[in-house]
């Protein structure tokens, strides 16, 4: 996804003094793995396909960053920091945007500030990063202002094109997008070009391709299709939540839980004893006796190995 204001937003603010290329730091007040994880990287792919770096699944189409997602939205109030990941200048800031869930009237509205409340900061030799999705409010830097890296810019948020709790972080050099984790390269996956970062974050190519409600557990073919998701349910229906994953190794887990008007539900984790390019797990209650109380309800799934989190996802439904 290409953020049009990028380009819109006045490129004459304060020079920046560094020359070299920015070695990056993680911009975000989290532990990958435990507290946040890479949920999108950016694509690799210049056809309608979708790549990341290593030609693995986990990127969109025309993706232009790196996602590092938070576990649930929850932690929006709790305020997780948003941090400068090199020092620089400044750039560019805006703030305002309704942290809510992306939907076609949110879009009309927002058009052209898909980015969300977001910080720009310029770094030398046309290096800049982009810090979209912030939580609204929570900007601690102006225009024109230096920083250093870790200062802190602003709270992970959900504002702009975005429906869960996430930093959309991007490395561009003169408006051209940078794959951090394989800077040399430009459109092209598999190729070991070097990392930008102080650290390199871990990679596995497992994780999910979505999650979702249901009221019976579903067939393969109606997960792959998205017939299996329903967004209702009588209160005499099962609820059942189900996760479907890509890559998954022999001993990973997935761990499912579901929380509705009174409190949680359910909660049960899975050992995956055959991993597999695809697969589905499910896990659910029975209607208690009257039935399930009327109002939303959330489930969760988290994909695991070894007690690492290595994706995770969010579905919802409601009863009526």
């Amino acid at each position: 996804m290409r953020h049009g204001w990028l380009a819109a937003l006045a490129m004459t603010s304060a020079a920046p003094t560094a020359a070299e290329v920015p070695f990056l730091a993680l911009p975000l007040d989290c532990t990958l793995g435990e507290t946040c994880f890479i949920e999108d990287y950016v694509d690799a792919d210049p056809t309608f396909a979708q790549h990341d770096y290593t030609c693995g699944l986990k990127s969109r189409d025309g993706h232009q960053g790196t996602d590092i997602a938070l576990l649930s939205q929850n932690e929006i109030d709790r305020g997780v920091t948003v941090r400068a990941a090199a020092a620089g200048t400044v750039q560019a800031v805006r703030d305002g945007v309704a942290d809510e869930p992306y939907t076609a009237e949110v879009a009309a509205r927002i058009k052209g500030q898909e980015c969300g409340n977001a910080v720009r900061i310029a770094h030398g030799n046309g290096y800049q990063t982009l810090y979209c999705h912030l939580k609204r409010g929570s900007l601690s830097v102006t225009r024109g202002e230096r920083v250093e890296a870790g200062a802190p810019l602003g709270q992970v948020g959900m504002s702009g094109q975005s429906n869960f709790a996430h930093l959309h972080f991007t490395l561009l050099r003169d408006a051209e997008t940078i794959d951090p984790f394989n800077a040399g390269a430009s459109q092209t996956c598999g190729a070991d070009s070097g990392s930008l970062w102080l650290e390199t974050p871990d990679y596995a190519r497992a994780g999910l391709f979505t999650a979702g409600f249901s009221t019976s557990v579903p067939r393969l073919t109606h997960v792959q299709s998205g017939a299996a998701r329903r967004e209702t349910a009588r209160p005499d229906h099962d609820i059942v939540l189900y996760g479907f994953a890509f890559h998954s190794e022999d001993g990973d887990q997935m761990a499912f839980s579901a929380s509705g008007p009174e409190g949680e539900i359910f909660s049960q984790t899975q050992t995956i004893e055959d991993g597999m390019a695809q697969l589905f797990r499910a896990s659910g209650r029975r209607a208690p006796d009257g039935g399930w109380p009327a109002g939303g309800y959330t489930g969760h799934v988290t994909l695991l190995r070894d007690g690492v989190i290595l994706a995770r996802r969010h579905a919802t439904i409601r009863v009526e």
